[in-house]
This record gives C-alpha cells, sequence and structure tokens, in this order.
C-alpha cells in the first residue's frame, strides 16, 4: 500500500519543520500547501500549531464550510495547539469564527502564570496513547478548548491544580493542546498511532 499522503496547513503563522519531519519519520508522505482549497481533496489533513487564532483562520475563512463538510465526513485529520484550537467555534483570544467542527469556544487558562509552557501530564486512555510509557507531554499556550459536549474531550492536564481539557476527538479529527512533535518518544508514539489510524480510514 502507498504512503498515506498527509497535507499540513501552512497558514503563514509558525515553522512548520517539526512537525513535517516527524509525520515523515512515522513513514508518511507529507505536503505543505499555502493555498487552504487544496485541504478540500486532501486524504489526510494536519493543522499545526504556533500563532494567534485570528490570524490562523485568514487564509482558511474562504473555504471553512467545505473544509468542515471534509472533517465531518470522516477525512482523518489532527490540529496542533492553535491548529487544534481553531476547530472550535471561536475563541476569546480573537474576532473570527473558528471551522466549527467542535461545538464550544476557546477560553483563557485560569492561573498566575501565563503562557503555560513546559512538560505536563496527559491523562487519556484513548487508543493514540497505546504504547505511551510516559504522559508528559510539551506545552506552549495561554488558551485551551472548552467543548460544550463533554464526550469530545478524550484527555485532561492538570496545571496549577486546575484541569483542563488538552485532548479532543470529533468524527475522525483529533485536536492536541501539547505538540506531538515537541515530546520525544511519546509524542513520536501518538503521531504514528495517529498514522496508523487515518491509513486504516482510507
Amino acid at each position: 500500500m502507498m504512503a498515506l499522503r498527509v497535507t499540513i496547513s501552512d497558514y503563514g503563522v509558525g515553522n512548520l519543520y517539526s512537525i513535517r519531519r516527524s509525520l515523515e519519520m512515522c513513514g508518511a508522505e507529507v505536503e505543505v500547501v499555502t493555498d487552504m482549497s487544496r485541504l478540500l481533496d486532501a486524504e489526510c489533513i494536519v493543522f499545526p500549531g504556533v500563532g494567534a487564532f485570528d490570524r490562523t483562520m485568514e487564509r482558511l475563512l474562504p473555504y471553512r464550510d467545505g473544509i468542515r463538510e471534509r472533517l465531518e465526513a470522516g477525512v482523518p485529520a489532527l490540529g496542533v495547539c492553535i491548529g487544534m484550537q481553531i476547530l472550535f467555534d471561536g475563541s476569546e483570544e480573537g474576532s473570527s469564527p473558528g471551522l466549527g467542527l467542535i461545538g464550544g469556544d476557546v477560553v483563557g487558562l485560569r492561573c498566575r502564570v501565563r503562557p503555560h509552557m513546559g512538560w505536563n501530564r496527559v491523562s487519556s486512555a484513548d487508543p493514540l496513547f497505546d504504547g505511551v510509557s510516559d504522559d508528559h507531554f510539551y506545552f506552549v499556550h495561554s488558551f485551551h478548548g472548552s467543548p460544550t459536549d463533554p464526550s469530545a474531550t478524550i484527555g485532561t492536564t492538570e496545571y496549577e491544580g486546575t484541569e483542563f481539557p488538552s485532548f479532543f476527538r470529533v468524527h475522525n479529527t483529533y485536536g492536541t493542546q501539547f505538540h506531538p512533535e515537541k515530546s520525544s518518544v511519546s509524542g513520536r508514539t501518538v503521531l504514528e498511532n495517529f498514522i496508523s489510524f487515518a491509513e486504516a480510514e482510507r
């Protein structure tokens, strides 16, 4: 079988080298696109992390409905950090609508120190965590998703004594507040499991 073709959305807000390299090491064939219309026929989509909500959505807005329809139809996708946050209806960080795949909004962390930056545990029983021996993952963020449907949350993290949702799934779309591409062996395992999951959905 041919390698899974992963299309990374380059909306001009961050360095894509780490996530591209990590996915290639997991056996995927990776293409980075700046033309967001290319997402409408992608086999598997990755929305990468780093950036501000409105700036990230700027290039996606003209194709918002079409992208959401593809995700609702079951195209495998992974959103990382800001790439996960744009899956929601909107964010306290900006005024732009999100993709609206996950009902609810992105809200600010209720904590003394922002951004939350560093290694924290992610508690999840999802199959993407199969084989993960160390549940510590790397975070850098000031906001987190708050879904209206609790079943969208498949993993949580505690920071400064407060638990927040950090891992999501709706249809065949996963979203991580943490950065698997910066999370050493554990992150590599999650990405390998995601690639295997996406391949099985072809």
